[in-house]
């Protein structure tokens, strides 16, 4: 099995290890190609990666740079035709529309398929992957998608996906902003960072989100796993969602506020659990 990969991110390049790992060959192209460490087989160009693999695999930053790579740069270039994207960018709802239309003209298939999961997981092959399009694109693509996840959920309708994944981190971001604000709350109530985490552990703060970032909180080790530039683009994303099918609603962007805030103070490139710092910050 070998496999076009695009974007070499934290997480771009954990998955492609995890890939190697698991005997997949794979070619890497990145938009900054000296980012790309030379013991990774790369290519000068995706056209190159359209005309060698039958699946290409996107893992961007954003919608902005999937749609540059499929109308200003030269992925179109090559031979689309039968194709199948694999697109593992968290996408903006409108947009990824946009990207199935695209690559319908060129007779390719789009799968939308964003990740829950970060760097951790994704090294070890337990991702989640959350699957929009067709049904038989993505039975095809279902032994390759089982080498980078644990568990998979196929959505076909477009969009679903990626409503479900904007869902999904708001939660994720919620349950931060609490437990980081919690944090802070403890200490200055006279627990250490360790007790008042334990007992969040033991209590109403149990989840995943703890389980995650409990080690980062105490260490105050803030090396990305999963960025706040990302986290807040992804709350941008929900917020234009929300308006969509709600209409206004203000009082549920207080977590982007705080990411706004951490982005703002210059720690877009931090972890996510670096907004226990802005919450001492904003307590001092």
């Amino acid at each position: 099995m070998g496999i076009g990969f695009i974007g070499f991110g934290s997480l771009g390049k954990a998955i492609i290890e995890r890939l190697i790992s698991q005997k997949v060959n794979v070619e890497i192209w990145n938009r900054s190609l000296e980012k790309v460490e030379k013991t990774y087989p790369i290519v000068k160009n995706p056209k190159e990666l359209a005309e060698k693999f039958e699946f290409i695999v996107l893992c961007l930053s954003d919608s902005a740079a999937v749609k540059e790579l499929l109308t200003s740069q030269n992925l179109l270039k090559g031979n689309l035709k039968g194709k199948i994207i694999i697109d593992f960018t968290t996408n903006s709802y409108p947009e990824v529309l946009e990207f199935y239309e695209i690559l319908k003209k060129e007779k390719a298939y789009y799968l939308e398929s964003p990740i829950i999961g970060s760097v951790i997981p994704a090294k070890k092959g337990e991702l989640t992957l959350l699957v929009s399009g067709e049904e038989e694109v993505f039975k095809k693509t279902l032994p390759f998608l089982e080498k980078v996840s644990t568990k998979t959920f196929y959505l076909k309708l477009p969009g679903m996906a990626t409503k479900a994944k904007l869902i999904n981190n708001y939660v994720f971001a919620c349950f931060l902003t609490a437990i980081a604000f919690a944090t802070v709350l403890g200490e200055k109530a006279g627990f250490s960072k360790e007790q008042i985490l334990e007992i969040l552990s033991s209590g109403a703060g149990h989840s995943r989100v703890l389980d995650a970032k409990k080690e980062k909180l105490i260490k105050e080790d803030f090396s990305t796993h999963f960025s706040v530039k990302n986290m807040l683009k992804d709350l941008l994303y929900f917020e234009n969602f929300l308006k969509e099918i709600r209409g206004s609603n203000f009082e549920r962007f207080i977590p982007k506020e705080i990411f706004k805030i951490a982005s703002i103070k210059g720690y877009e490139k931090e972890d996510v659990s670096v907004i226990y710092q802005i919450f001492k910050m904003l307590d001092s």
